[in-house]
């Protein structure tokens, strides 16, 4: 793969306007404005992250998630184009020097396309299917089809949120940057490929959406067969994982200290551990003579530094492992190259996070209730598409807004109609809704 294909700012729907476009350069800011300003990105504001929503203490949800890990992915990527820059002189002056504002548009999108309630709302929808009433949908559906409900998966949903015509939008969707679309999707292949890991990059109704972008892009097919396609990460994407793994690491230690999940000492521990002693001293040091006695300041000074750390680390290995990047050959996330010290001091976090954050009552209290409401929805809202001559289906189906296709003849397309429906509700609004469908809560009342 070449730079120079790679980085291309044709925008989905709008091939035939590209060569009327003479200010280039700001075509990736546009890209950037538009997800800020559209209504999927502030009703992250209302999903959870980890932690359930904030009561007397403010702990990350989605939205605060995807700006700080788009603000890292600016400066990933400003730092690995002036790096790469030096290396290759052809690329100055061309719409490479952009790619940090890419990434940062990839970050602000990447979590676009999760449903309520984190993690188990993506479970839900998936053993719906696999263990629930849904089960029974499987001969009525294609084989394809089947697969990419069964391994449903926010990430392919965020691809098809920016890229599908939704009924009264334009072509194209959000209308976003070959590159841009291209950098969000980390698992590039179809959901027939998703084998144990479950991951996948796209519904089978936006494979050749992305067949199109990959093949204009230059990016390297793996494979492909009647039942899918297969290619390799573009590079881009590298970046914009290593942000999010470095936000959502570092920055669920912060929060768990906030909660008192953590005490000081195991913050300042895990925080610190990415450094050497002599480094640690100076850290503590600097913070002793500026006179930070809050012991939440202190750690935010600790998250800042280790943080810092990372986002060069990553730097570093993405330029050293250029060649094998753009021949899609590298294996593995940024994070599990860098340096011994502090790749094993992520995962001590990430061994310490499994063990006293995410297994925490705290937080499995979510899931478990987001679950049940999840499994509700679900089992009210499929149960109309499939039968919708029903009058408590039309009841239902009312409640759907005009630009998902739940009228729609086929059958698989009005239970994407329900998938996207419930996929880009917010935590409060999905709750609300499983009151009013289980008669809990009235309008009146």
């Amino acid at each position: 793969m070449n730079w120079q294909q790679l980085i291309s700012n044709k925008r989905l729907g709008q091939e035939e306007r590209h060569a009327l476009r003479h200010d280039d350069r700001s075509e990736f800011k546009r890209d950037s404005d538009r997800l800020i300003y559209s209504a999927p990105f502030r009703r992250l504001q209302n999903k959870t992250q980890v932690f359930p929503l904030p009561g007397s203490v403010f702990v990350h949800n989605r939205l605060t998630h995807s700006l700080e890990v788009a603000s890292l992915g600016k400066s990933l990527g400003d730092d690995v184009a002036r790096r790469l820059i030096e290396r290759h002189s052809e690329l100055r002056g061309t719409l490479f020097e952009e790619i940090g504002t890419i990434v940062q548009t990839a970050c602000y999108a990447h979590d676009m396309g999760n449903p309520p309630f984190g993690h188990s709302g993506e479970k839900a929808i998936q053993a719906f299917f696999t263990e629930g009433s849904g089960t029974c949908l499987k001969d009525k559906v294609s084989p394809h089809f089947w697969e990419d409900i069964t391994h449903f998966e926010g990430n392919a949903n965020a691809f098809r949120l920016l890229t599908h015509r939704f009924l009264g939008r334009r072509e194209g969707g959000f209308v976003m940057t070959y590159s841009t679309l291209a950098s969000i999707v980390k698992y590039p292949f179809s959901s027939t490929y998703a084998g144990k890991h479950g991951k996948f990059g796209f519904f089978a109704t936006e494979e050749e959406t992305y067949k199109k972008i990959a093949d204009e892009l230059g990016i390297l097919k793996k494979d492909s067969s009647e039942t899918g396609i297969r290619y390799v990460r573009h590079p881009l994407v590298y970046l914009m994982e290593a942000a999010d793994d470095i936000c959502y690491e570092i920055m669920d230690i912060e929060d768990s200290h906030k909660l008192k999940l953590l005490s000081f000492e195991e913050t300042a521990d895990l925080l610190l551990g990415f450094f050497d002693e002599e480094t640690r001293k100076s850290i503590r040091k600097r913070i002793e003579e500026e006179g930070v006695t809050d012991k939440n300041e202190q750690v935010v000074y600790f998250r800042a530094c280790a943080v810092g750390l990372l986002e060069a680390e990553c730097v570093n290995v993405f330029v050293e492992h250029e060649d094998e990047i753009l021949n899609g050959t590298f294996e593995g996330s940024l994070i599990k190259h860098i340096s011994e010290l502090p790749r094993k001091a992520y995962k001590h976090c990430a061994e310490v996070s499994v063990d006293r954050i995410y297994r925490s009552k705290t937080v499995l209290d979510v899931e478990l209730s987001g679950y049940k409401i999840m499994e509700t929805l679900m089992e009210a809202l499929i149960g109309a598409a499939v039968e919708p001559e029903h009058f408590h289906s039309q009841q239902l189906i009312r409640r759907f807004s005009s630009q998902y296709d739940i009228q729609s003849p086929c059958l698989e397309t009005r239970i994407m109609a329900v998938l996207d429906f419930i996929s880009g509700m917010t935590d409060i609004y999905a709750l609300d809704i499983y009151q009013k469908i289980n008669g809990i809560s009235l309008p009146l009342i």
